[in-house]
This record gives structure tokens, sequence and C-alpha cells, in this order.
């Protein structure tokens, strides 16, 4: 049936989607007999504690959400925030003849759809509608062949809600006792975390080693030119047959893996380039390879991520939440897909776009397919790309900023996937000569020219590491023919070390779980934006470094809960949900085996696995129940050396030599944003050698109680120690004069004169003509005076103690400076923003250090520091501020034009939103802004 052809067939037909944004582009596709109505998000789910449980429920059923007793039946409550949401849907329903759940395609759309049926409970016909782009033509055929609800998806939903309910409501409780409370612990997000911590103790057990070589430059001895120069550089190969080692020939341990190469130190390096000064070089090999290369298949998910990462400097949080914009207008497919396919529509779409920029030259015969290289694929989904039968250039899309630049990506990747192979030539040259002392020295050199770029006329893709060579970068070398001779320019000594493994990034994070087939791709940007709040992890740049906090809770579910965690085993728990969604395995008899430990043993495979620590002799509930072999102290403290430890505790990470209440006892605070392979014996020395605890500066010569002096989270301060039985709650409650100490003061140089008069504020400077009382105060934001409501700034912290009552009044005399101060230097410059080509600068804000480049601010974030960030860290924030930011350009257009139809329009529900008076259309379009700022959070994929 066609979309407009409804007024024949009579009838008023409700749509509904999840987001207002994706409901308003398809109401413009769609005939005036269609009602299109978002969601927003899902409408139902477990409830998210004990007091959303109905009343029938109670005990674990009403902990956990889940009946577990009962065949693991779960509870679902209508979200709070979405029943004014489900009661306008039920009334739409009730004036509608039939009902279209377009929701998304996959698992979670399908979730969405069945919830939206159990809680509508419609009495009409009821149509399932899917499609994987929002455009004219298919959302016409989405409605003209809809389908019936898969219950099998519907079915592997559920399973996965559960099992990570059951996890994370079993598991985070013990995290709460044994580490610190308010952590969480997920069936994905503590594998990711593990991830991140391994690969930094990789880094702390690292030991780098040094090593040496040779670099030549060669001459020809004639004339060069681009396409044949006169020299080439080439590195110490071999001696003595024997070859150089290299950084690959070391172990982590700072060994050579093999004595069969030659370890060259700094010594031995500079006697043989001294020993080959003089001697006659000649070309020994030259070796030609052709060179072809590929196009890279479309986007998926996590390839999307990765790149958007290493060429626009995106997080994967950041790249999604653009990509959804670009879906919902219409601009790309679905975002959240595991496929490479492209339909045969796309295929001709891109084959088109190649012979109308490129040229026919650049087309291959046959159109080019791509299989999908991951497990369990929803090949139903296409790839991302542009959206339509005829793709739109970028530049034809009237899209600005980060929706442009990730449009662009998504176009070029899909466009070169139809393009021709790049092709050229690969050259190894081998260069030899003796030495003054007979030995033989070969070195080599590597070169490539493409002679058809093919499709890197329209793509290449980026790397992970910052110093790889691109694909279309060519290295040409000299034309010679073996037994050249050659002389040698320059012969320079290099030395070098091995370096720890990098720590993991977004795109490389998202790279590893895809590659060990731990959890489902769609869900990868939520859990890291889960383990980056969690405080589990936080940025250094674009590294993910793992806090303190992230080490105890991995060593603690490692010790005691290891299949858990367990790489292996959460990969194979991912194919048994697979296998439930297939209809292969049964739910139920799987979620029993996991959670009691019993059960079919074909329900699934890796409910039985174990890691050899005894745990898997039980379920989860066995594991959480018996916690008495768990020691806090233990699983929350690690060695640093020379006695020292590093304890995770409740306030914080923190050093400590000897145990509590023993002669010799140190312990001292570690900074929060440091990385722990950064915590080395010396750093740890340092810091128990600085001034903490309680310093004691003497007794305050009027009350005779102790006055000390402490390093507290928020910095140095000075406090008084309050008698024995002083009551510290009640009515009676008596609280320690406390201040912090000033900029100019540290722990090292306060004295009690100091901490009396710190102590002593505010000070009384004095009463204006009035009567009314100026003080001078401390205040998060600097000195200030005070006078009733009146604050006025103080330029110096001395002002506090020294300033008097003319002083004070002259500077009330005074207009009070309204609007901005005069600007401060910015603290760093970083260069200029790729979206906005503006400068971005650091700067010193209320609130603390921000980046900005004049349009949007982006505040600095704990694991960020002013000296370290980096201009790509910088443009990063920038990213995701922008992303974050509510459209603007709808809410002021309407009430202007429709004013003046105000009262005629308030009757018609369908055109009442365009047509409202000026005043509510403003409120509504804040509101619609506002919902749609809390669909982008409701509709993300459910965190694992």
């Amino acid at each position: 049936m066609s979309p407009t052809s409804e007024t024949a067939h009579g009838g008023r037909r409700l749509v509904i989607v999840e987001s207002p944004a994706k409901a308003k582009t398809i109401k413009g596709y769609l005939g005036p007999g269609y009602v299109v109505e978002a969601s927003v998000g899902h409408i139902r789910d477990l409830p998210n504690g004990a007091a959303e449980v109905p009343e029938k429920y109670t005990g674990e059923v009403r902990r956990l959400g889940v009946d577990v007793e009962h065949d693991f039946q779960p509870i679902y409550v209508v979200n709070a925030d979405k029943k004014a949401q489900v009661r306008k849907l039920k009334e739409l329903l009730a004036e509608s003849d039939e009902l279209y759940l377009a929701t998304d395609e996959d698992r979670e759309g399908e979730a969405i759809a069945w919830h939206l049926q159990e809680v509508l409970k419609p009495k009409v016909p009821v149509h399932r509608m899917v499609f994987h782009e929002i455009t004219k033509d298919a959302i016409r055929a989405a409605v003209a062949n809809p389908r019936e609800l898969n219950t099998r998806m519907v079915d592997a939903q559920e399973t996965r809600r559960i099992l990570d309910r059951l996890y994370g409501y079993e598991v985070s409780p013990v995290l709460w006792k044994k580490v610190m409370r308010g952590l969480s612990a997920g069936r994905v997000q503590s594998v990711a975390t593990r991830l991140v911590v391994e690969r930094e103790r990789e880094r702390i057990a690292f030991r780098s080693a040094e090593y040496w070589d040779l670099t030549g430059t060669f001459s020809t001895g004639r004339v060069g030119d681009a396409s044949d120069p006169s020299s080439l550089v080439a590195r110490l190969n071999s001696v003595d047959g024997r070859r150089v080692a290299q950084g690959r020939d070391f172990g982590s341990d700072g060994r050579l893996k093999s004595d069969q190469v030659l370890h060259l130190d700094e010594a031995a390096a500079r006697a043989l380039a001294a020993a080959l000064e003089n001697a006659s070089f000649s070309v020994r090999s030259v070796e030609s390879k052709p060179y072809r290369r590929s196009p890279y298949a479309p986007f998926r998910t996590t390839t999307l991520q990765q790149e958007a990462a290493r060429k626009l400097g995106f997080g994967a949080k950041s790249t999604m939440q653009v990509a959804q914009k670009l879906y919902e207008n219409g601009f790309i497919t679905y975002m959240r897909t595991d496929s490479t396919t492209l339909s045969d529509t796309a295929v001709s779409a891109a084959r088109a776009q190649v012979t109308q920029l490129y040229g026919a030259s650049y087309l291959p015969d046959k159109p080019r397919t791509y299989a999908g290289k991951v497990k369990n694929a929803q090949e139903a989904h296409e790839a991302i790309r542009p959206s339509g039968d005829r793709f739109r250039t970028p530049a034809e899309t009237g899209l600005t900023g980060d929706q442009f630049r990730l449009y662009e990506l998504i176009w070029k990747r899909t466009v070169a996937s139809q393009m021709k192979d790049a092709v050229g030539n690969s050259v190894t040259v081998k260069i030899g000569g003796r030495s003054a002392d007979g030995r033989d020295a070969e070195f080599s050199a590597s070169g490539k020219t493409i002679t058809f770029h093919g499709f890197m006329k329209a793509y290449v893709e980026g790397a992970d590491d910052p110093n790889a060579e691109l694909d279309d970068r060519e290295r040409r070398l000299p034309q010679v023919a073996e037994g050249d001779a050659l002389s040698a320019e320059e012969l320079s000594v290099d030395g070098h070390a091995t370096k720890p493994p990098a720590r993991y990034t977004e795109a490389s994070l998202v790279k590893e779980l895809e590659e060990r087939e731990i959890g489902r791709p769609s869900t990868y940007a939520s859990i890291i934006g889960t383990i980056l709040d969690r405080g589990y992890v936080f940025k250094k740049g674009t590294a993910l470094v793992p806090s303190f906090l992230s080490f105890a809770v991995v060593n603690l579910l490692e010790t005691h809960f290891g299949r858990l965690v367990d790489y292996d085993f959460t990969a194979r728990m991912e194919d048994d949900l697979d296998r439930i969604a297939r209809g292969e395995a049964k739910a139920v008899p799987w979620l029993r085996r996991f959670y009691f430990g019993e059960g079919d043993d074909n329900a699934g495979a890796a409910s039985g696995a174990g890691n050899g620590d005894g745990d898997h002799l039980g379920g989860l509930k066995e594991l959480v129940t018996d916690l008495g072999a768990i020691d806090a102290r233990e699983i929350s403290s690690f060695p640093v050396g020379d006695g020292i430890m590093l304890r995770v505790g409740r306030y914080g990470p923190y050093v400590e030599r000897g145990e509590k209440d023993e002669e010799g006892h140190q312990r001292a605070d570690v900074p929060e944003d440091l990385a722990p392979d950064e915590l080395t014996v010396e750093y740890a020395e340092e810091l128990l050698a600085k001034p903490s605890g309680d310093f004691e500066l003497g007794a305050d010569p009027e009350s005779g109680n102790q006055i000390v002096a402490k390093d507290g989270r928020y910095g140095p301060y000075v406090t008084e120690i309050l008698p024995d039985g002083t009551p510290k709650t009640g009515k009676n409650a008596v609280k320690p004069r406390t201040a912090s100490l000033f900029k100019s003061m540290s722990l090292d140089t306060v004295t009690l004169a100091d901490a009396l008069k710190l102590m002593s504020l505010p000070r009384v400077v004095g009463a204006d003509a009035e009567g009314v009382e100026i003080t001078a105060q401390n205040g998060r934001y600097g000195p200030y005076l005070k006078k009733g409501t009146d604050s006025r700034s103080l330029e110096t912290e001395d002002q506090l103690f020294n300033i008097t009552l003319d002083e004070a009044l002259a500077i009330y005399a005074q207009p009070k400076q309204r609007g901005r101060a005069a600007a401060k230097p910015p603290l760093k410059e970083l260069g200029t923003d790729p979206v906005s080509e503006r400068p971005v600068v650091v700067k010193d804000g209320r609130f603390g250090p921000y980046v900005t480049d004049g349009e949007t601010n982006a505040t600095l974030r704990t694991d960020d520091s002013v000296e370290e960030i980096t201009p790509e860290r910088g443009y990063e924030l920038l990213a995701e501020k922008r992303a974050k930011a509510p459209a603007k350009k709808t809410a002021k257009k309407a009430p202007a034009k429709k004013a003046t139809t105000a009262k005629k329009a308030v009757a018609e529900k369908t055109t009442a939103k365009k047509t409202t008076t000026a005043k509510k259309t403003a409120a509504k379009s804040t509101t619609a802004k506002k919902t749609t700022a809390k669909k982008s959070a409701a509709s993300a994929k459910s965190d694992e």
C-alpha cells in the first residue's frame, strides 16, 4: 500500500520510532494519514532499585528485579520519566486504526518494539516496519512490506539484559564491601578494564634495552630529479653476515631473544663508523617486486569508530552521537552494524560516482564484494554508507562541522571500496663495503613507487601508530644496478631504546575487543564511556590509563571471580548468547547453569568453563555468597619496592612503609592522576619524604588546642585538634577551625603564627557610614570583601590581613564591575582546530582550565593537565562538546512565522506544533530540545 493512498482506503496509522529527530524526518516522507511519534528510547526496563519494584514482590526479586526462582522471569516497570510519553502514545493509539512499530532493526530495536506492544496493548492490527536508511523510497517500501516481530531477537536481547543484571547486581556489592562504595562490575566493562590494566602491568614490568646502529647516505654521483634521486639513505643491516639487532630482537625484560644477532653498543657503533669512513661501497643487489593494495571494506560500527579516532580525533562515543544524527536525518544508513555488505543499489551508486568523479579507468570490471569478518554478523544489515540510490557528495549535503567531516569520511570510504587496486613496485637495495679493520658491512634501503593510485585517489586508511607510514606514501630510490659504485656522503651513529607496549587508545581498545570477540561491537562506545565515567580509566592525550582503583578491582575479580573476567570464557559466553538467538540453545537452562551452577550440560559451553582457581565448581550465586576468603587489604595492596606498598584506600591511593602505629611508619597520598607505571621507588620515596599526616605546629595560646598542618585531597590546610570528648555530632557538635594555606605557603614553611592568622578569618575590617559590617574572607575563587550581599574581589591574599577600612570603603565607592573582567592571557596554545579552523587555546576559567576555539568551550577532565594536554586531545574535547550541544536554529524560527495564525491552529492537532503562539512555540521548542537530549542517553544501546 502506498503511503499517499491512505485516504482512498481510509483510516489513520500511528508510526512509533525511538527519537523525535527520526520521527520528524520520517513524517516528511509519509502522507497526512500517518501520525509519527517517538517513544524516546526504551519505555520499559528492569527496575533501577527496590523502590521501583511493585509491592507484591519481595526478597531477592525486589533486590535483583529478576525472579531467579521462577525461570528468571524479569520484572519490567515503565520508566518514571516515560510515563507521560506512554500516556501520549496510548491516546494517539486510541485514535488510530493501525500501529506500525518502526524502531531500529537490531536486537535492541526489536526489544523496544516488543515492549511497546506489551505496554500499549493495541486492539488494532500491528505491523513491524523495518528499514536501514531513512529515505523516501526506503520508508515507503518499509510501510508496504511490514513483517512480524522477531521473538528470537527479543528473547536474545532479554537474555543478555537478565545476564547483565545478575552480573552487575551480584558482583558490584562485593566491590562495595571489599574495595570502595559506588563501584560497578559488568560482563564486558570489567573485561575491558582488565585489558587496560594488563597493558599497564606490561609497561610496569618492561625493562628498556639500548641498541645502536648506523645510517648511511649514499650518492650515485649523478644529478638527480624527482623520479630518479641522486642519493639514498640506508640502514646498517649486518656485519660479517650477522644481522644487527633491532628493537624487535629484545624481549620485555630488556634481553636479546637470540644470540644469533649482533648487539652493538655505542662504543662498537662509533668504532665501526670510524673504520668505514674511507671504505668503498657498491650495490650488491636490487630486488624489485610488484606492489598491489586493494581497497578497504566499507565501514561497520567498529571500523568507523577506529577511523574517526585516527583521522578526526573523535572518541567512540562522539562518533556514535554524530553518526546517530546523520542517520536520523537521512544522510547515512544505520550505524550499528557488523556487516560490510553493500546492497546492489549502493554498489551501483558508488560505481556511478567513481566514473563521474575519477573516470572509467578507476572502475573495476565487476563490482567488489566484501565478506563479513565479524563472527555472528547480522548480515541483514548493510555496511555504513551514504543513504539513497544516488550518493550526495559532501558538498551537496549542506552539512557543517563534525557531521560534515564524518559524512565525508563515510562517503570517501564507500566510494573507494568500489575502485580499482593501487599498483606499483617495491624495491630493496643492498649496499656493501669493507671497513679498515676488514669487517664486511651491509646496508639496506627499501623504496616504493605507485604507478596507479586506484582507490587511493579517494581514500587512505589511517594508522594507530603515529609513526607508521600510510599506504599512499612513496619512497623513491635512485635507479641503480648491481655492481654500481656509491660514495658515502655521511655515516651517522644512531642510538635507540626499546619502548614499552603502547597504551590502548579508544580505537585500539575497540579493535582488541572485537578481535577477541568480547561483547557486541554496537556496545563498545558505551562500554568505554562507562569505564571512563567510573574512574577505572582516565585519558592522557588519547591514551587510556588505568587508575590505581582499577588495579584493586581487577585484582579482586581475577583472584576470586577468575572466569568472569577470563577472555575466552567471555567470548564463549557471547557465542552461547548467539546460539540462543538462533534457537540452538534455550535461555532458562543456560541462565540457571550460569547463576546456580546446575542444569543441562548442553545449555551452554561457556557456563562450565573455569580458570583453574576452583571457582568453576559453583555458579555466580555461590561465588558472591562466600566472601570470607577475600582479604580487602590484600587485594588493594601492591608492592612498589624497598618495603614500600601502594594501597588503594577509601579516599584514594597512598604509599606506605611499615605498619600503622609502629615505629618508622610512613604514609603519603598518591596523586590520583598519576599513571601507575610512573610510580617508581624513587618517586614513592619523594612522596614519603614530604611532610604528611599531622604536622604539629604547636598549641593555640588561647584554647590550648594543638594546631596541625595536613596535606589533604584538596591541598594543604591547617586545623585544630579538639579535646577528647568533644561532641562531633548532634545539636552540640563542635567543628574544628580549619583553613587552607595561601598559595604562597607550604607545609614545609608554615608556622603556628601563620596558622592562627589563617584560622582567624574572616576578619572584620570595620563598618561603613550606615553601620554595615565589612569583612575580609578567603573563598573558593580567591580573597574578597563582603558587605551584606555585596562582594568585591581583592587582588592579593595578603590584603586579607592588611587592608584598612578606608581602603575597603574606597573599593566599595567604585562602581561594581559588570560583565567580564579583562581577559587573561591563554595558558597554552594548541594550534588550529580542524573543524572550526580557529585557533585553540587553553584558558584558566572560574571552574578550572578549559580549551576554547572562541566558539566552543570544553572543560579539561580530571585526567588532563595544562602541561601535558596535546592539540589532538584539545580538538577531541571540543568535538565531544559540539556533539552534545542541542540544535539551536529551529527553536527561534517557528514563532515569528506562525504567530499570526495562532488562534486558528490550536484546534488542529496535526499542525499544532507549527502554528501555536510565539510563546508556546518557543516553550515547546525548548522542551523538544531537552527531550531530544534525554533521548540520546535513553536510546543508547545497553551497557554490558
